[in-house]
């Protein structure tokens, strides 16, 4: 009896379309590789320094564009423009409505282009708007521009969830989402320091605030440019990789049971992320947490109310990177380090946050010192939210459900922004108190829903556990041309099947 008999015997042999299954099964079907430790070090050293300086350096001014209007708020855009503090927050709101509508096209979109391409294409778009601002002298042209950098920002992060789970395994992807989205710290410290030099410059006609839009406009710009020629769109076409390269880096993935990307929309798969329970909870920790990134363009505010002047005020606003960078650092590496602690350093980094928000809120007016310190102490709530990016893509699985539940967790994002900086009302000011109070609320709310999370994902497990072993994925075949161009059959690896996480019986959820 032949191997295909025997195999028929014990249990069904599946033959699927290329369409159906991951682009990585292209690559490796049928061949028996393996990743020598060495190798597997070698090759993550060689995609870090290809990836990692272009990712930090794109989201160091996608961030910097973002809180351009925080900085402007001390550099006379306030007057400069004829706004007025309820058209200043709509300002800060507009910006997360557009990103909530564009969020499901974008994330389609990332699915269907190459991923590097499509965002080299909305950082241009947003570079423009960006330069765009200095020409705005009324609510409505900055409101325009605004809602243009919304659309196009809804690309971002998105995507480099895609991309670090596509050449990352699931214990690497926490570090290197930390790495990135540190730069968030990078960029308030460098803009601060911009920000202090724009302040002293004399033009006339020519506000502080326009030559920082032109100054971030024009970096952003030249970084699209360095994106389009420079970033991949996957492990499977990466321009620094060498053919046998990819093999391995997509064979050193494989470990994560998610494969890397599959262009086909899966409606079935789009369907079922809103039967998954976690979806939900995800949804509710993404607006909970973003209620407080409010702060960003209110903090310059905020500490000018304190009692500091606008030099001072610019200057500290250096150390709130300093702060953001060190608390995100910190975090993901206890996310890391701890055994299944992802959600436990969450909660932990929720701590201090809540009491810097009590602080702020509880003491003297005077005492401006001590309100500075609270006030970046509460920069710990920011860092949960980076743990929680890159779990995510660690519990999902199936392309087309992962773009899908990207855009839930998206969506989510965009309202809690667009909510919180209604709550920055002039009544309040200068002390904020009720601002304040609804932030330690939202820390407390989303530092419990992480705890949830991990609770559903160890039911889940237990159960898998004591299931019988799913072997309906274990042959599974393609139809493909060798290189002599004759069709031939090849084994399919399971991790390559773009099954979902659901789907997988052999999966099993990192806590």
């Amino acid at each position: 009896m032949d191997s295909s008999s025997e195999r028929s015997e014990k249990h069904p042999v599946l033959a699927v379309d290329t369409s159906e299954v991951d682009v990585a099964a292209q690559l490796t079907s049928g061949k028996d590789v393996t990743v020598d430790p060495q190798q597997a070090l070698r090759l993550r050293r060689k995609i870090d320094l290809h990836l990692m300086p272009l990712m930090c350096i794109l989201y160091l001014m996608q961030f910097a564009d973002k809180t351009t209007l925080g900085q402007s708020a001390v550099l006379g855009i306030i007057p400069s423009a004829h706004l007025n503090q309820n058209q200043f927050n709509w300002l800060g709101t507009i910006f997360y409505l557009s990103y909530l509508v564009f969020e499901w096209p974008q994330n389609l979109a990332l699915q269907r282009f190459p991923v590097g391409k499509w965002m080299s294409i909305n950082i241009f778009v947003w570079a423009v708007a960006l330069l765009s601002h200095a020409a705005c002298k009324s609510f409505g042209g900055l409101f325009a521009c605004r809602f243009i950098m919304g659309m196009a920002e809804g690309a971002i992060t998105p995507g480099f969830m895609i991309v670090t789970s596509m050449f990352y395994t699931r214990k690497e992807q926490t570090q290197r989402t930390g790495y990135w989205f540190l730069m968030n710290g990078v960029a308030v410290i460098v803009l601060g320091f911009v920000a202090f030099g724009v302040l002293h410059a004399k033009t006339s006609n020519f506000m502080p605030w326009q030559w920082l839009m032109i100054i971030t406009g024009a970096i952003t710009l030249i970084t699209s440019v360095l994106f389009w020629f420079l970033f991949p769109d996957s492990p499977t076409n990466a321009w620094f990789l060498t053919p046998e390269e990819r093999v391995l880096a997509v064979e050193r993935i494989k470990v994560n049971q998610t494969g890397v990307e599959n262009k086909r929309f899966k409606k079935e798969q789009a369907l079922e992320v809103f039967k998954d329970p976690k979806t939900y909870l995800f949804f509710f920790f993404a607006g909970f947490s973003q209620v407080i990134n409010s702060l960003t363009n209110q903090r310059q505010l905020i500490v000018n109310q304190f009692g500091f002047s606008t030099i001072q005020t610019t200057l500290l606003g250096c150390v709130d990177g300093v702060v953001e960078i060190v608390t995100i650092y910190v975090g993901v590496t206890l996310a890391t380090y701890i055994p299944n602690g992802r959600a436990y350093a969450g909660v932990i980094m929720s701590i201090p946050a809540i009491l810097g928000c009590i602080l702020v809120n509880t003491l003297p007016s005077h005492n401006k010192i001590g309100l500075l310190f609270s006030y970046w102490i509460s920069i710990f709530a920011i860092t949960p939210f980076v743990i929680f990016l890159a779990w995510v893509g660690q519990i999902t699985a199936g392309h087309t459900k992962r773009i899908t539940t990207n855009s839930v967790v998206f969506i989510g994002y965009a309202l809690g922004n667009a909510v919180g900086p209604f709550m920055w009302k002039k009544r309040y000011q200068p002390r904020n108190h009720i601002p304040w109070a609804v932030m330690t609320v939202c820390i407390f709310v989303y530092a419990c829903i992480l705890l949830c999370i991990r609770a559903y994902l160890v039911y889940e497990n237990q159960k898998r556990d004591q299931e019988h072993r799913d072997e309906n994925y274990d042959d599974v075949f393609v139809t493909v041309k060798n290189e002599n161009g004759i069709v031939v059959e090849k084994k399919v690896d399971k991790a390559f099947l773009d099954l979902t996480d659901r789907e997988n019986r052999d999966f099993r959820y990192v806590l």
